[in-house]
């Protein structure tokens, strides 16, 4: 047999995204298998090229940049000129999917709104991901990661009760906005496959941080009480947290009431589940935080390596805190091939993650395509489309 077939092979996605939210869609479409042309305007490019840090070999590819921009290829056009006009409209009569990140209004201001592509390539899929989305009073409003889980509600859920709000540490208003594009395309896809049918996929970043609140609406909804942060606590289930031992901390998650009897066990106290504050789940919750004070004081003595070896033997789920060095090193990570290496002509390896999606009919290896140079891959696509050289 041959070298699996990853499942967008041979897809050709036409991306106008910049920075994160809309890279990201377009970076997992890549991984499983798309052909992805970066469409960037002159003279400078997708902005993120300049978000450091910022290695001295390539400054016009920052780390960030090259996080979610590898395996692409890059063309600069200026869609307001003619001649870089007609470069792109021969793209998009190959490409499968156009993707885009711009505000709602600004692909039709350029004369690529919906109805015109609709109208002109039928089968194209556009992808369009923004803060807000295609309709609703604040469509038009700019809108970064932290705005998004600010309006989203997730702030308001993340951090230690009674402090000032904090962000997830990550980007994840831009990264499940991406996400949510990316499966929104591969619907449109399998749509399309049955019916020969494009359609446009609108994702919004408030929208899908909304979607990622989980339980916090369904409990208001129970309970009528507006959830809080209640920092890596359980909201119903304890223990479930991180406590601090002898050189950090490990998290916890004894989420049913014979987990908990295995980790009173484990951890040589026993009359914990005899303890009427500990009996159920209940109870647990009722005192919380009596029971933090229990075992923290029997965590304190070892470190976090010790708990560790000894709750994961006896069957507790749990984990050390790891920081992002420990989590590169980690056997489990590597084992799963979740961090790759690119091999930049100019930067040297760099290590980045994986691919999360394992697929038993498409191969995963450990190396990929670095990040393009604004313009690199001019020459390969106009030979290929029939317009000549670069200029």
């Amino acid at each position: 047999m041959g070298e699996p077939q990853a499942p967008f092979a041979g897809l050709l996605v036409v991306d106008l995204t910049r920075v994160l939210a809309g890279p990201y869609c377009t970076l997992l479409l890549a991984e499983l298998g798309a052909r992805v042309i970066k469409v960037e305007r002159p003279p400078g490019g997708d902005e993120a090229r300049r978000i450091g840090p910022i290695p001295d070999a390539a400054p016009d590819r920052s780390a960030y940049f090259q996080s979610v921009n590898r395996g692409k290829q890059s063309i600069a056009l200026d869609l307001e000129e003619p001649t870089d006009r007609e470069i792109f409209e021969a793209l998009l009569a190959r490409a499968d999917v156009l993707a885009e990140n711009f505000r709602p209004g600004v692909m039709e201001k350029l004369g690529y709104g919906w109805e015109s592509v609709q109208e002109r390539w039928p089968r194209l899929i556009v992808a369009s991901t923004s803060g807000f989305g295609q309709t609703g009073p604040l469509r038009s409003l700019p809108a970064y990661d932290v705005v998004a889980q600010a309006l989203g509600g997730m702030m308001s859920l993340t951090g230690e009760p009674g402090r000032r709000p904090v962000r997830v540490g990550v980007s994840l208003g831009d990264l499940a906005a991406g996400l949510f594009t990316a499966l929104g395309v591969a619907a449109a896809l399998y749509h399309r496959e049955r019916t020969g049918e494009g359609q446009r996929v609108d994702v919004s970043m408030l929208d899908s941080q909304v979607a990622l609140i989980e339980n916090a609406i369904s409990r208001f909804e129970a309970t009528g009480e507006v959830p809080g942060p209640i920092g890596s606590r359980h909201p119903a289930v304890a223990p479930f947290q991180a406590f601090a031992t002898g050189d950090g901390h490990v998290v916890i998650a004894a989420g049913n009431d014979e987990l908990f009897a295995r980790l009173a066990r484990a951890l040589g106290r026993d009359d914990l589940v005899a303890d009427p504050r500990f009996t159920t789940v209940a109870d647990r919750m009722d005192h919380v935080d009596d029971l933090q004070g229990e075992l923290e004081r029997v965590l304190e003595p070892h470190g976090t390596g010790h708990w560790v070896e000894l709750l994961r033997d006896a069957g507790v789920p749990c984990a050390p805190v790891q920081d992002v060095a420990a989590v590169l090193d980690d056997p489990q990570v590597r084992a799963r091939n979740m961090i790759v290496e690119a091999q930049d002509p100019d930067i040297g390896a760099l290590r980045m993650a994986g691919n999360p999606i394992k697929l038993s009919a498409a191969s995963d290896p450990p190396s990929r395509r670095p990040s393009p140079k604004l313009d690199a891959d001019r020459d390969a696509i106009l030979e290929e489309l029939g317009l000549g050289g670069g200029g």
